[in-house]
């Protein structure tokens, strides 16, 4: 009696442990598949992004973070290559814009790879298109010779005389083909594309679409006005 007593236990104990193992294989598998998942939407579909300057004030604020769809102009195609993780290189992919649908415009809101250092994302506004002559006289710009209308700039003064001269007066500027030309809205206090020149179109990451949560670290309040904002 004693010894299928033993025996019982011994079945039970298994049993459990066998269950155990399944949840927990279940568990992994869940945890990884929403992973994989995540990963596909942000690099194809939808990318969440934090504004971490002023440069495109009042458009955009410090401590807004907003929604980008990588499917505005086309399908994002992935190729191998190295970026950093946590200050280290490591060999993985990035994406290149395949123009499939969708048109960029002038006055569109941009993320892409900096030219600079493609490890870096800037977000700027679209203001030539390829082969557009882009000129800036006394602050107002002007495309193919006639006045943009623009109701985005704004001018609160340079950090350095370089950005409060080329605000003022700029180019003309050809702008080439397969590239884009940006600047920020806060046009006294943006590094754009009237200092390290245009933005090749393939590596226009998406367009920014709304502001979902903005945070005034000044105040350490939430900017409840700003969500839900679109951006334009």
């Amino acid at each position: 009696m004693g010894i299928e007593m033993a025996e019982k236990e011994k079945e039970e104990k298994a049993r459990d442990e066998k269950r155990k193992k399944g949840h927990a294989r279940e568990i992994i598998e869940a945890i990884a598949i929403a992973l994989v998942l995540a990963l596909i939407i942000r690099t194809f579909i939808i990318q969440a992004f934090k504004i971490p300057s002023g440069s495109m004030e009042d458009t955009l604020l410090v401590g807004d973070h907003i929604i980008v769809s990588k499917l505005s102009y086309g399908i994002q195609v992935p190729k191998p290559a190295m970026i950093k993780v946590l200050g280290t290189t490591v060999p993985f992919f990035e994406t290149t814009l395949y123009r499939t649908w969708g048109e960029i415009e002038r006055g569109d809101v941009v993320v892409f790879r900096f030219p600079g250092d493609r490890s870096k994302d800037y977000i700027k506004r679209v203001v030539g298109l390829p082969g557009d002559r882009v000129e800036i006289i006394s602050r107002k710009i002007y495309v193919n010779g006639e006045e943009w209308e623009d109701p985005y700039g704004i001018s609160k003064g340079g950090v350095y005389g370089e950005e409060v001269e080329r605000s003022v007066s700029f180019g003309p500027y050809s702008v080439p083909d397969g590239a884009v030309f940006t600047v920020g809205d806060n046009r006294d206090r943006s590094y754009d594309s009237r200092f390290w020149g245009p933005v090749p179109v393939k590596d226009i990451k998406g367009k920014a679409l709304l502001i979902y949560w903005s945070w005034n670290s000044d105040d350490g309040w939430i900017r409840f006005g700003r969500i839900g904002q679109a951006i334009r």
